[in-house]
């Protein structure tokens, strides 16, 4: 079996990474100054930094650090990409780089497009021209726009104003392929589409059940409150189809004796089938004892949800959801015995066809316990990137709230145009050549898709695409439009005036911003976005460049985006917690039970693309993954008794093949669930057929049918 390098996750191997990150930089001063700054953590929506100083979380906690901070802001402290590369390697031999390769060219200092088969230079009034005059000559209805969770609030809000100004109803964000499900789900459950709780919830919390998420690689400081929860006597659940080191023994790097010694994280670890996680919550549904008054006073839907139950049998379901019984009455006997909880999860639920279903089932599960509406108990889920929530709640998305609309064209003259596309059906639109342009602030679509091939032949055939972006990555090489024009921006810690975040507790941070580390061209995003929209739409309704002004854009944020009143006078009253999203009370009215259709299992392997300890999101910082004992990136994990049946030995070359593509790669035998494949995102994108969630329309890269055998077999 592979053999991860270390016995517990951080600890003196995790500091040794990061203080080797921050010398490499050959500014090790400069790059502990700036991960000090009072500006937000880059990386993950856990939140930390703002105006209590870099490393410092919301309650004052420090050192609040982990090895993906490290990793971002130290990608950002890269020297400045000469214009000699871009003459030295065609398109070729850029679709040629792995997305470490990529990450580590360094910053864009000025602006590129695409001439040929080769990028150049091109000076900014230049590149804008050709960006304005793409979008001048096409209808509305044949662009879209996209942004990543990297933007702060003021860029996010100022593109979809200029996006719907314009006319355009195409506007998404990269949630529409990671957490849309969850935001559906608890939409309908209690009102809100984020997390019902704050981090002080954690630190009361009884009990915290993790489904589908893996924090110690993604999310390392959250595995914190675990192991506190656990010190003051609370019990942890994990729920996953894959064991992860991390998530049973962590060393803590700011804690001596976690350090020392280690600590265990979880307390209980049940591995489903993938696509089982239905048929487990719903048989703990039936195990757990219901808090008879809680239903009764503050909820809706229960009769119908307890007929539903009534037709279906335990041990049927732990058979569909592969988890033997007397595991699945421990855990449901934790619950039970705990006065308070917290269900939190990631794309392990939310990346299936039935991933809204999944939150619905888990959303079922808290309410019939009461862990709803009251201090240490809830619903989290575990975001991604450090504004990806806060991307939305400036109205990023196809569809906005009533009141955000209104007060939209009550102050602006803007009306949201219905009918918008999500991000998949601006896909579709793009590869039936029904997109003549594309503005993308950040991120890399190209990598966020399922089946890479079709991606490519989609964005290739949009007329114009222009990128907002601080360093190039395989998106824009397999991404790129007709014409490519890529404008280089600057990070957060490098803007000239204030910006803010979300985090995944809905708590709003200011970043002060700070110099740029490189020379060069680079400007903020909201300039280059003001700019444009300047250029298209001219000034008869208002002056664009005027909103520029990140304090004026947060004076608009704060009359449009419910509950988001205090961020006009955050920089003299501080920074806040979005009103209205969170329930330490029952103030939410009732709370709704969903009846949930458990589906029927699928025969044959079911492939999940996962991410390693070394990578965030698409960026692959490290081809090792230093937690599952894998060198390289180009293997399938599978379980033992499935590789014996198989004929497979650990290192054997197999083919891996889907519906729509094949890889041959290294078997890698790990302790996962029977019938259960893992391979790495975004290079196993290859594999993942596009079947879409029907209610969040996310596609489902972690429930991907496949056959598995040696290769040459």
């Amino acid at each position: 079996m592979a053999q991860p390098r270390v016995r517990a996750a951080g600890g003196l191997p995790a500091i040794r990474y990061v203080l080797g990150k921050a010398w490499g930089t050959g500014e090790f001063t400069q790059t502990l100054q700036r991960l000090r700054s009072k500006n937000t953590c880059k990386t993950c929506a856990l939140g930390m930094g703002g105006q209590n100083g870099g490393m410092v979380n919301e309650a004052g906690h420090f050192p609040e650090v982990c090895k993906k901070s490290v990793q971002a802001q130290t990608a950002d402290m890269q020297p400045a990409i000469p214009e000699s590369f871009f003459a030295a390697n065609d398109l070729t031999a850029l679709r040629r780089l792995s997305s470490r390769e990529a990450e580590n060219l360094g910053r864009l200092a000025f602006p590129i497009v695409l001439d040929g088969d080769r990028f150049r230079r091109i000076g900014w009034e230049a590149a804008l021209d050709l960006a304005a005059g793409a979008l001048r000559d096409t209808s509305p209805d044949r662009t879209f726009w996209y942004a990543s969770g990297r933007s702060g609030n003021e860029s996010a809000f100022l593109m979809q104003l200029a996006a719907r100004a314009y006319g355009s109803p195409n506007v998404h964000n990269c949630s529409f392929y990671c957490h849309n499900a969850s935001s559906v789900a608890l939409t309908e459950i209690y009102g809100s589409g984020t997390a019902s709780v704050t981090l002080d919830d954690l630190g009361t919390s009884d009990l915290v059940l993790v489904a589908g998420a893996n924090p110690a690689s993604n999310h390392p400081r959250l595995v914190t409150q675990l192991i506190n929860l656990r010190r003051r006597g609370g019990t942890v659940i994990v729920v996953n189809p894959m064991s992860e080191l991390g998530l049973r023994r962590f060393r803590l790097p700011s804690d001596a004796r976690s350090l020392a010694v280690g600590s265990q994280v979880s307390d209980f670890y049940l591995q489903p089938r993938i696509g089982g996680d239905i048929a487990l919550f719903t048989a703990l549904l039936k195990m757990v004892a219901w808090d008879e008054a809680f239903v009764a006073d503050h909820t809706h839907g229960a009769e119908a949800l307890r007929a539903h139950l009534a037709t279906l049998d335990v041990d049927e379901l732990l058979a569909a959801a592969g988890i033997a019984r007397a595991d699945a009455e421990r855990a449901a006997a934790a619950i039970s015995a705990a006065n308070t909880g917290i269900f939190m999860w990631s794309m392990g639920l939310t990346h299936h066809t039935h991933g809204t279903d999944n939150i619905r089932a888990l959303g079922n599960l808290a309410l019939a316990r009461g862990f709803f509406g009251r201090p240490g108990a809830g619903l989290m889920p575990i975001r991604g990137h450090s504004n990806v929530q806060g991307v939305g709640s400036m109205g990023v998305a196809p569809e906005v709230k009533q009141a955000f609309a209104e007060e939209l064209e009550r102050r602006y003259g803007v009306t949201v145009q219905p009918g918008g596309q999500d991000t998949f059906a601006s896909m579709q639109a793009a590869h039936d050549g029904r997109i003549d342009a594309a503005v993308l602030v950040g991120g890399n679509l190209w990598g966020s898709n399922p089946d890479s091939e079709w991606a490519a032949q989609a964005l290739q055939r949009i007329g114009t695409t222009v990128s907002l972006t601080t360093k190039l990555n395989p998106g824009h090489f397999h991404g790129n439009g007709r014409t490519a024009l890529i404008l280089p921006v600057l990070a957060r810690d490098e803007e000239a005036q204030a910006t803010t975040q979300e985090s995944m507790f809905n708590f709003v941070r200011l970043s002060e911003g700070g110099q740029p580390f490189v020379a060069g061209e680079l400007r903020a995003e909201t300039d280059v976005l003001a700019t444009l929209a300047d250029r298209v739409l001219g000034r008869e309704r208002f002056d664009w460049t005027t909103l520029a002004d990140h304090a004026r854009l947060r004076q608009g944020i704060a009359a449009v985006v419910p509950g988001y009143q205090s961020i006009a006078r955050i920089e003299t009253d501080g920074e806040f917690t979005v009103q209205g999203r969170t329930f330490r009370e029952p103030s939410f009215g009732h709370a709704n039970f969903h009846v949930v259709q458990v589906p029927q299992a699928v025969p044959g392997f079911q492939l999940m693309t996962i991410r390693s300890e070394g990578q965030f999101n698409t960026v692959v910082y490290d081809e090792e993954d230093l937690y599952r004992g894998n060198t390289t990136r180009d293997v399938a994990m599978l379980n033992v008794d499935d590789a014996v049946e198989a004929g497979i030995r650990e290192g054997d070359l197999i083919e891996v093949r889907s519906e729509i593509g094949a890889m041959q790669v290294r078997a890698a035998i790990v302790d996962i669930a029977r019938g259960s494949v893992a391979m790495y995102y975004p290079e196993a994108n290859v594999l993942v057929t596009p079947r879409l969630d029907p209610d969040s329309r996310t596609p489902a890269f972690k429930s991907v049918p496949v056959t598995v055998r040696r290769a040459g077999h």
